[in-house]
């Protein structure tokens, strides 16, 4: 996998979609441990308040400190860092209480910068950092996008793909013009694909061909052992690293990091 220098800036990638169910939390896990296993020192954030990705990593919902305290300042976002089992991988954990934070964020004036300033000083730790968003456009993954160089979005390939894309597409820009000017769209990866069904075929072709450009090569198949993964605390890449979701993962992850 093709990289920076040692000493450049973590790349920030949101992984974010307003839709729920398309593989957002699954691929930001296995990207993050995708190119912590390349060798590269990796953080991910989970600012989705159901704190999947926490457990997909072998967390639990119940670790402390964790973002929300990051988010009211009672924490630095070092001291709320925790490790995984993967060499290289680091966790900030979330919670269900993070919910709150929906409510609370847009009471406080600069709130949407809160993110981007707690992980600055960390972009000289890491080369990575990889935020799992919960599924809508809400005060977290505004935080999330205005912190992020880059956005990554998981889509389905089933008849809803294209719902909710547009709006996500125009938030980004929305975000890129008023608050954060190198925000980009990494690209688009299509999630739980079924080469065996005509559907995911014409899914497949009718987003490349509304998107050219900006979808990756890599398509993420449906596979049994990417959805029992998370059960075991496990990427799918360390729980089957054989297995074909965990080959498309590894591809993908090098697409990502070309792009970023």
């Amino acid at each position: 996998m093709d990289g920076r220098s040692d000493g450049d800036r973590a790349t920030i990638f949101a992984v974010a979609n307003q839709k729920g169910g398309v593989g957002k939390t699954t691929t930001a896990v296995n990207l993050a441990a995708c190119v912590a296993e390349a060798g590269y020192p990796t953080l991910l954030v989970d600012i989705d308040p159901q704190a999947n990705a926490t457990v997909g990593l072998g967390l639990t919902k119940h670790e402390s400190p964790t973002v929300y305290d990051v988010f009211g300042g009672e924490v630095t976002a070092e001291a709320a860092l925790h490790a995984s089992a993967i060499e290289n991988l680091s966790v900030l954990p979330s919670t269900p209480e993070l919910a709150g934070a929906n409510v609370e964020l847009p009471r406080i004036a600069g709130s949407e910068t809160i993110l981007r300033e707690a992980l600055e000083p960390l972009r000289e730790q890491f080369r990575f950092i990889i935020f799992d968003c919960p599924p809508s456009l809400g005060p977290l993954t505004v935080n999330a996008m205005v912190a992020a160089d880059r956005v990554v979005v998981p889509v389905q390939t089933e008849y809803f793909a294209l719902e909710g894309l547009a709006d996500l597409l125009d938030t980004v820009q929305l975000i890129q013009r008023e608050l954060n000017p190198r925000l980009s769209i990494a690209g688009i990866v299509l999630t739980m694909h079924d080469g065996r069904t005509r559907l995911a075929e014409d899914v497949e072709a009718e987003v490349r061909k509304h998107f050219p450009g900006l979808i990756f090569d890599s398509v993420i198949p449906r596979n049994v052992r990417v959805a029992e993964a998370p059960s075991y605390g496990l990427p799918v890449t360390h729980h089957d690293p054989h297995c074909a979701g965990a080959g498309a993962y590894f591809d993908l992850a090098k697409e990502v990091a070309l792009r970023g």
